[in-house]
């Protein structure tokens, strides 16, 4: 099984060379993933606006930069967004930022896209929120045919190419791997349509992750692509329970290891460590996070191989 892990942005409190470090210990515990996850803005809680899933003040680098520097400080590991906010960014510039990582670290590349939940950083960057899911398809088409063309020709309802270039094309070329995020119906829809797999954000059960599969696997027979291509891969968290947190899950190794065997049990290929939920679970410093994730490594590869 695979193992990810969904990069800490708090590491940058240590400075720049402990974010390095970071990135840099994740690989040589062995794991096979790293994970950045994407807001350029976060909304305070004001009158008439929906409330916040986190803190306004909580820290968050920069999703694409922060891949490239962790490109240029390890040399095998995965790395990847879970996931990129795609409707909030300029299609041709994503694809453009994805093929430059790609190529510079050797085809490690793997890109994960989502819709969006906050219609207040929609707002913030100068997009329509109620159109964000049309603008993700339209935006994953264009994304792999400035992969995969010479000449780059989209008429699309948002984006529009005529015969442009876009070189040095990636390793990956046009299978630059897109995943894509969510757990309602018109993202797993979407996986099925378009993405080279699915980031679970969290499976509660068996029966969910069954039916979420079948309705991938359906979507993609009716759009004529193999189902059987497509990835599998959920955060480890815990089921909803009445007064339980992510950082009580994290505190307790064996109720995270449990969650991985499930997960395998279900069908997943890859599983992700939520490495923000172990500092908050009392591992307040760089090196205590890695020593937590080495200890959960070396547990997870005898569970789950």
């Amino acid at each position: 099984m695979k193992l990810a892990v969904e990069f800490p942005s708090v590491s940058y409190r240590e400075g720049p060379k402990m974010v390095a470090r970071m990135a840099k210990g994740i690989e040589d515990i062995g794991y096979d993933h790293i994970e950045i996850f994407d807001h350029v803005v976060m909304g305070f809680n004001i009158e008439g606006r929906e409330k916040s899933f986190y803190p306004p003040k909580m820290p968050i680098l920069e999703a694409v930069a922060t891949l490239s520097y962790i490109a240029a400080v390890t040399e095998r590991v995965g790395l990847g967004t879970e996931v990129l906010v795609l409707p909030q960014r300029q299609p041709v510039l994503v694809a453009k930022q994805f093929s430059t990582l790609d190529t510079l670290s050797g085809g490690r590349v793997r890109l994960g896209v989502g819709v969006g939940w906050q219609a207040s950083e929609f707002e913030a960057l100068g997009v329509p929120y109620s159109e964000r899911g049309k603008r993700t398809d339209e935006a994953i088409d264009l994304l792999r045919a400035c992969w995969r063309d010479e000449q780059i020709d989209f008429d699309g309802a948002y984006y529009q190419s005529v015969a442009m270039a876009m070189e040095p094309k990636s390793p990956q070329g046009s299978s630059l791997p897109i995943w894509v995020g969510g757990n309602t119906p018109p993202a797993l829809r979407r996986v099925g349509k378009y993405g080279d797999g699915w980031l679970a954000s969290r499976v509660t059960d068996a029966d969910f992750a069954k039916r979420s599969m079948d309705t991938i696997r359906e979507t993609a027979v009716a759009a004529g692509r193999d189902p059987e291509a497509i990835g599998w891969q959920s955060m480890i968290a815990p089921p909803p329970k009445e007064g339980e947190s992510g950082k009580d899950f994290y505190a307790n190794p064996d109720r995270v290891a449990a969650r991985a065997v499930a997960l395998k049990e279900m069908g997943f290929e890859y599983v992700a460590l939520n490495a923000t939920m172990i500092f908050q679970s009392g591992a307040r410093s760089v090196d205590e996070i890695l020593d937590a994730l080495q200890s959960l490594h070396d547990r997870l590869r005898a569970e789950v191989g």
